[in-house]
């Protein structure tokens, strides 16, 4: 479902309509309108961004998934880019809800799921909650959400590596820093996160520009800010107890050996919460970023095995 492009909740587009062979347009869904970018025909392929970047960070997987006969569909996450920026509705349920329903305003009866960072944690939350809707599944740079706690909780090297989260907590303070200087905290942050191979400064300066849109930065933060204020509290329990439920639908899990952020001992568990073939890559060398940092690498793992009809191989 195509609305038009006035909304108060909406920015002004023309930082994140980045031209390419990509067409813009925006969709409802669970009550909110989202950004997309799309690309090319065939089964649905959702590409969901994690932080601090936006929907323009999949501009190689695009490419390649369409000329391997995909559609490909990039979506800026609520809050973020072009999408709608809503007073509540950053818990992971939600976003989650949100990601299906885009899902079904692109008229498909279902999609591959591609997440990266709190993009993944996403996908691993849709892929629980709304099976039927989710094909097939690939998360990048993190772990399924219950090995996310568990690690944050009583890893101390994940606790020290995933600092930032806590530093989220405090109010105001971080929405302030991470758009002050013209977003100058998220070029470091993209910087420092990176293995071997970081993005240039015309691509940080990008996903700088993003950043500045205004509300941007806060509501960024915002899912994070839940993960941690309802560790304790009923509705992050329940959630937690939810996300025990087995993921049934092949899975590609993938990862940089030199993930500063999110470690890979963290990370490669997750496949115990998997009833379905499961598939784990390392990139050695890669950091947070592996789609960026090696971008053919990453996309021909990820067409391989999209294209694979025998993915427990």
């Amino acid at each position: 479902m195509t609305v038009p492009d006035s909304s108060s909740g909406t920015p002004d587009p023309g930082p994140v309509r980045i031209d390419g062979p990509w067409t813009h347009r925006h969709v409802a869904a669970n009550g909110a309108r989202f950004h997309i970018a799309e690309l090319g025909d065939g089964p649905l392929v959702l590409l969901l961004h994690g932080f601090p970047q936006f929907w323009w960070t999949w501009r190689h997987q695009m490419t390649a998934l369409a000329d391997a006969g995909f559609r490909a569909v990039a979506m800026d996450l609520r809050g973020v880019g072009g999408s709608d920026r809503t007073p509540r509705g950053y818990d992971p349920a939600n976003l989650a809800l949100d990601i299906t329903g885009v899902v079904r305003s692109l008229g498909e009866p279902d999609a591959a799921l591609v997440g990266h960072d709190l993009g993944g944690y996403l996908a691993w939350t849709a892929a629980v909650m709304r099976p039927k809707l989710v094909r097939r599944l690939v998360v990048s740079s993190m772990p399924h959400p219950r090995r996310w706690r568990s690690a944050m909780l009583s890893d101390p090297a994940q606790t020290r590596a995933g600092s930032y989260v806590w530093g989220f907590q405090r109010p105001w303070l971080p929405e302030r820093r991470l758009a002050a200087d013209d977003a100058a905290h998220v070029g470091q942050l993209i910087r420092d996160w990176s293995g071997a191979r970081v993005p240039d400064d015309a691509t940080i300066d990008v996903y700088r520009r993003a950043m500045t849109i205004p509300s941007t930065a806060h509501c960024s933060i915002e899912p994070y800010r839940w993960m941690v204020r309802s560790l304790a509290r009923p509705d992050g329990l329940q959630f937690n107890r939810r996300m025990k439920r087995p993921v049934r639908v092949p899975t590609l899990h993938l990862h940089g050996s030199a993930d500063p952020v999110m470690r890979t001992r963290s990370a490669a568990g997750s496949g115990e919460y998997v009833e379905a073939p499961y598939r784990w890559r390392l990139f050695d060398g890669l950091g947070h970023f592996p789609h960026e940092e090696d971008p053919l690498a990453f996309s021909s793992e990820l067409v391989n095995w999209l294209k694979d009809p025998e993915p427990d191989r």
